[in-house]
């Protein structure tokens, strides 16, 4: 399969430099970022392959950490893009986790103790659904914590996010972008089918009237937090084809840049003859 210049890679192209002003109102959540739809099958398939060889080379050389950060608004597809890059991996190595609203014991702690808690360890690749930016997000958004503190939340996630990639995690954070309409089809249905119909809550029409409230929050999250170290990649979403497409190349091209490798056979293996 051709190889994608490094100008051309998504990688590249879907990257939110840090300081970067983001503008979700004019961001194209259904670009297509000039691929195909009808090769992106085999593509996605050549992509999928190559994470499966690259977990199974993080596990055994058991030296790095992978944390895969996904974030977007409900019916952003989280779930979607979960089971296709897990897919690819042997699930004894690839913890997922889900963060719902915090539990009367994990509240009783600073917000970010449960999420550390679940942080892959080394010759893991572990995927958050949702994560500690819930903390810039919803308490933004439903007025949880006062502004001066959830502000300082920046800080401290840059600081943390910091901290654990200099410990030898890398962390890749993905914002999968949608618009109203599409979330809106995607609501209907669930509505509408009824093996889907769990999925849906009233709840979800009330959180689409703030529509305009989580895109600020999200403009401000992508801008404050995306940073060299720990990166934030914008993922135009409407289309399921191409939001799998770029996380799965993305994750492979970054996981394949830190070059893990088999250790070395225990001395004397070589030429042993099993009776």
């Amino acid at each position: 399969m051709a190889s994608t210049s490094s100008e051309d890679s998504l990688r590249h192209l879907l990257r939110v430099k840090p300081g970067e002003q983001i503008d979700l109102a004019r961001f194209d959540c259904g670009a297509t970022m000039g691929r195909d739809k009808d090769k992106a099958e085999v593509h996605l398939a050549h992509h999928l392959a190559r994470l499966t060889e690259l977990q199974e080379r993080i596990y055994a050389e058991a030296k790095h950490a992978v944390l895969i950060v996904l974030q977007g608004i409900d019916a952003a597809g989280k779930d979607g893009t979960i089971r296709v890059i897990a897919g690819a991996f042997n699930p004894q190595g690839t913890p997922v986790t889900s963060f719902k609203v915090p539990s009367t014991h994990e509240a009783a702690h600073d917000y970010l103790w449960r999420i550390h808690a679940a942080v892959p360890g080394k010759g893991e690749i572990g995927i958050f659904n949702r994560s500690q930016y819930e903390q810039v997000l919803v308490v933004r958004v439903h007025e949880l914590e006062p502004e001066e503190r959830w502000r300082r939340h920046y800080r401290q996630i840059r600081d943390w996010e910091r901290m654990l990639t200099e410990e030898g995690v890398t962390i890749l954070k993905f914002f999968l972008a949608i618009d109203n309409d599409t979330q809106r089809q995607r609501f209907q249905e669930r509505v509408d089918d009824p093996v889907k119909r769990w999925k849906f809550s009233t709840a979800d029409v009330a959180e689409r009237k703030l529509w305009d409230d989580y895109r600020a929050a999200f403009e401000e999250m992508l801008t404050e937090t995306s940073t060299d170290y720990a990166p934030w990649f914008l993922i135009p979403a409407n289309h399921n084809w191409l939001r799998n497409l770029a996380v799965s190349e993305i994750v492979a091209d970054e996981i394949e840049a830190l070059n893990p490798q088999y250790p070395e056979p225990e001395t004397g293996v070589e030429g042993t003859r099993i009776e």
